[in-house]
């Protein structure tokens, strides 16, 4: 069976964030870049349980991983 493939709008509307391709680009030049040494999940500007998920995707390597380590990308 198939793991399911999420994109950069999934994990925006996972994430509880408004996910349209203006919000997502909006989001990235607001936040960019992340200081040097801060991991993802460890930015300011998560909430708790947005902070959880994507510490979460990474560390269990799981099916959100990809996206997440590219929206990391798109932060630096």
């Amino acid at each position: 069976m198939e793991q399911p493939v999420h994109d950069l709008d999934a994990l925006f509307d996972q994430l509880g964030l408004e996910h349209s391709d203006q919000a997502i680009d909006d989001f990235v030049s607001q936040h960019r870049p992340l200081p040097a040494g801060v991991r993802l999940h460890e930015a300011d500007f998560w909430n708790d349980s947005q902070a959880a998920f994507l510490q979460e995707a990474v560390e269990e390597d799981a099916d959100w991983a990809a996206v997440v380590n590219g929206l990391d990308a798109m932060l630096r």
